[in-house]
């Protein structure tokens, strides 16, 4: 991933205004760092099947990476989470304050489409790319996702609805960022199979960060951890012994399933796959 911190660094959103603060703002978040796991997914799809579209295909990165942080600013809102602390520095509203941590949160979420639509694609995939990182990250998507989270904190949800809100607010996003990637090598087929591997991949990934936020510290996590005894996470309706085997079993079912991708994408993906699917694993040997 080192060329697209590389591409990340050198697009940072600029300002152009007497505000003392926004540009920094701006940028604080994104160069945070953080897993840059969307577009570690993408780019692997991409550098499988044609990797000299790697450098325009960076725009599609940027582009998934700069919504995925407008998310986490929002998320720690005081409105929302009301979080001090992500990717181990404090939030933006509490190193600036909640009008310019909104403020830029809309800002990358808008820029998000403007590096989108500059990307060196044809007409058709820019559009194409344009619209599924817009129906999976907006109100359809995790935007949706968020606003029943928000809205059913203390009022329990089933299994099932647990899940249909995280297919949104997580999952939905992760899977678009495999399908791009396909869409970007014309292989809309298989973005399809990879979009629906990524709902699975992107639930599992909910699973293990609601046992890693009451099985890690704050500074373990990089963000405020023991924070959801109000939401609907796996972890507050199942309990931890019982959210640790239906991560265990959706991995089981994850890993078999890549081991049936074709050859040269299992060997791009597989060790960022294996690495975050089995993530949970040693926080299950401390139960």
């Amino acid at each position: 991933m080192q060329n697209f911190e590389i591409f990340l660094i050198k697009n940072l959103p600029i300002s152009k205004s007497i505000h003392p603060t926004y540009e920094d703002a701006l940028q604080n978040m994104l160069v945070a760092g953080g897993k840059r796991f969307r577009p570690a997914l993408l780019l692997g799809v991409v550098n499988t099947y044609n990797p000299l579209l790697e450098e325009g295909a960076m725009h599609a990165a940027y582009a998934i990476e700069l919504l995925h942080t407008y998310s986490l600013i929002h998320d720690d809102l005081p409105a929302m989470d009301n979080s001090p602390l992500r990717r181990g520095n404090p939030t933006l509203h509490v190193v600036y304050d909640e009008v310019t941590a909104i403020l830029v949160g809309d800002a990358l979420n808008t820029y998000a489409f403007e590096v989108l639509s500059n990307a060196p694609f044809s007409d058709y995939t820019r559009v194409q790319l344009i619209k599924e990182l817009a129906s999976n990250g907006g109100l359809n998507g995790m935007v949706l996702g968020q606003a029943m989270d928000c809205y059913f904190e203390n009022k329990p949800l089933n299994i099932e609805e647990i899940k249909l809100l995280h297919t949104n607010k997580t999952a939905k996003l992760i899977a678009a960022s495999l399908k791009m990637g396909a869409i970007i090598v014309g292989k809309e087929d298989l973005g399809e199979k990879l979009y629906d591997f990524g709902i699975k991949l992107g639930l599992l990934f909910q699973i293990q960060d609601d046992i890693l936020d009451v099985t890690q510290s704050s500074e373990e996590a990089g963000k405020l951890t023991n924070n959801d005894e109000e939401k609907n996470s796996f972890v507050t309706i199942l309990g931890l012994e019982k959210a640790l085997s239906e991560a265990n079993i959706l991995a089981d079912a994850l890993l078999e399933e890549m081991n049936g991708f074709d050859e040269s994408l299992k060997n791009e993906l597989s060790s960022l796959l294996v690495k975050y699917i089995n993530r949970h694993k040693l926080e299950e040997t401390l139960v």
